[in-house]
């Protein structure tokens, strides 16, 4: 369905596509150019951005001047005007971007994001259900992470400089007076590669993040355990009592499913574990599981709730009782039990017969038989920001309480988070973290906590976090994105969505006309119609990513 007011755009469409035509072959050049080396690709892609942005630059303007008098009237002007600019800027921008970044991932998503920018009725890669002529393989960590980066101007010395405040001020004030956005609002733009705020409209100002809190969990998890980390599980044996003890580690995408390639996997834990068994002759074991990594309440304080699993230290499948992957699903109750319990059923097709599963803790006598380990910790914060996945922040959180050696529940998490945050240097005050996963509304967050945390993603010094950035779903490809700025700005937009009753809420980071990369946030609260409110938040990326603003 296509929101009213975007309508107008259809008009702009034979432009658009005359226009991508155009320029689809020296796309095309450029991608065999660049692709020798990142080195080269960097120097080789600043001129043909240069170009690209020089050669849009006038029809930009013009869309600029012909909206200028509805701005000066108080009036908001059409997003097909915000669209079109954005579009015709950056069909050449975006998609030499992409291509100077490489693949997305094994699946051709950046070549796909090439695609939709250059042609916008193309789509592709193998997340999009289009062929690439790519195939998928097992998850990786952090794709391409500084280059990423790097193509996307964000350090480039050739790079025309940032906008300038009151001319953000001209194009976003309008915007984000929206009355969709309610009557609480904030937000804040900032230059990646300077980490100079640009923009503030009570960007110190807390109010409720709702799942943009990702974002912060996601920062401090990689800040405290590494991009390299991994979540072990393992089948541990008790040498007096031959109990069998799974030891959960906390890894929330744990499979018990067939397809696992890339994945820790249960059914591949229990063939490991008989064949050590029928090593030592064993073929009857007490079968127990130990979840005492975590403390506290399973439950989050918004209660049973098909949004998140209860928090356990071992579960399988994210505790689903669908086949689901991602988004709301009915959970088991007790998602240790039942993880257990399928581990017995694979170890039974082995010929190992077990007892009835309960709790108990392994020992430090205990012989480890088999363990399996997550993807890194890169490619968790990916997962978790690109699908909005509750159950892997929350799995973070604690994680980063046990590294801070804080209580691993809730409130530990929460704590845990804040000292991650405080120690790189972080503007703190008014956040308030409860959660990891930004369900709890006693969460505040401020515009300029969220761009500052983007920026440190950005900063060359922090290499670890740069999942931070590639994880953002891509606007009209990947995620809770996946069906937003269909019509405009899809592939140029990256962004965190939030959404609770009454909260709505956008951070993330966009290539404005000139090549710059600006993160930015905003927050809007006491909103009376989601789809709305998520309508003036695109509008308003898609009008930064239009914006020269100088």
């Amino acid at each position: 369905m296509v929101v009213p007011e975007l309508r107008p755009w259809r008009a702009a469409k034979p432009h658009v596509k005359r226009v991508a035509n155009a320029v689809r072959p020296r796309l095309a050049r450029a991608a065999d150019a660049v692709r020798p080396g990142l080195t080269r690709t960097v120097d080789a892609v600043r001129p043909r951005l240069a170009r690209a942005v020089a050669t849009a630059k006038p029809r930009v303007a013009r869309i600029a001047k012909a909206a200028k008098p509805q701005v000066a009237r108080g009036t908001r002007p059409k997003t097909w005007q915000f669209t079109a600019g954005a579009a015709t800027a950056g069909l050449a921008l975006a998609a030499a971007v992409a291509t100077a970044a490489g693949p997305w991932d094994s699946s051709g998503q950046r070549t796909a994001e090439r695609d939709r920018a250059a042609a916008q009725e193309q789509t592709g890669g193998a997340d999009h259900g289009d062929d690439s002529d790519t195939t998928a393989s097992a998850p990786r960590p952090a794709p391409s992470a500084a280059s990423v980066l790097t193509g996307l101007g964000g350090a480039g010395s050739s790079v025309k400089s940032a906008p300038n405040g009151p001319a953000l001020a001209d194009v976003l004030d309008p915007l984000l007076a929206d009355a969709a956005l309610g009557t609480r609002h904030t937000a804040a733009v900032v230059d990646v590669a300077t980490g100079k705020q640009l923009y503030g409209a009570g960007a110190d100002a807390a109010l409720t993040p709702a799942s943009t809190t990702k974002i912060a969990t996601a920062v401090a998890a990689l800040s405290a355990l590494g991009a390299d980390h991994r979540l072990t599980t393992r089948a541990a044996l008790e040498p007096d009592t031959k109990e069998l003890v799974l030891v959960g580690g906390g890894d929330p995408t744990l499979t018990a499913r067939k397809d696992a390639e890339g994945w820790a996997s249960l059914r591949t834990l229990a063939d490991e574990t008989a064949a050590a068994l029928k090593k030592r002759d064993i073929s009857q074991v007490t079968l127990s599981y130990d979840t005492t990594l975590y403390a506290g309440s399973e439950i989050h304080p918004i209660g049973v709730n098909d949004n998140l699993a209860p928090v356990s230290a071992l579960m399988a499948d994210e505790a689903r009782t669908d086949d689901s992957a991602s988004g709301p699903a009915p959970r088991v109750s007790d998602p240790a039990a039942d993880a257990t319990r399928r581990f017995a059923e694979f170890l039974s097709d082995h010929g190992i017969r077990t007892t009835s599963p309960g709790p108990s803790k392994a020992t430090g006598r205990s012989d480890t038989l088999a363990e399996v380990t997550s993807p890194p910790l890169s490619t968790l914060v990916e997962r978790m920001l690109t699908n909005s996945d509750n159950d892997i922040a929350e799995a973070l959180a604690r994680q980063t309480a046990v590294a801070s050696k804080q209580r691993a529940d809730f409130a530990g998490g929460g704590q845990a988070i804040r000292a991650q945050l405080k120690k790189l240097g972080l503007p703190l005050s008014g956040a308030d973290f409860n959660d990891g996963s930004g369900l709890d509304r006693a969460d505040k967050l401020t515009a300029d906590l969220l761009t500052s945390l983007l920026a440190e993603a950005g900063d060359p010094s922090h290499p670890e976090l740069r999942p931070v950035l590639t994880g953002l779903p891509v606007a009209g490809f990947t995620g809770t994105l996946t069906s937003r700025y269909t019509d405009g700005a899809a592939g140029i937009v990256r962004a965190k969505t939030g959404t609770l009753t009454g909260v709505n809420t956008l951070a993330g980071t966009v290539v404005d006309q000139n090549g710059r990369l600006l993160a930015f946030a905003f927050l809007a609260s006491d909103t009376s119609s989601a789809t709305a409110a998520q309508a003036a938040l695109d509008r308003t990326a898609t009008a930064l990513s239009a914006c020269g603003c100088r």
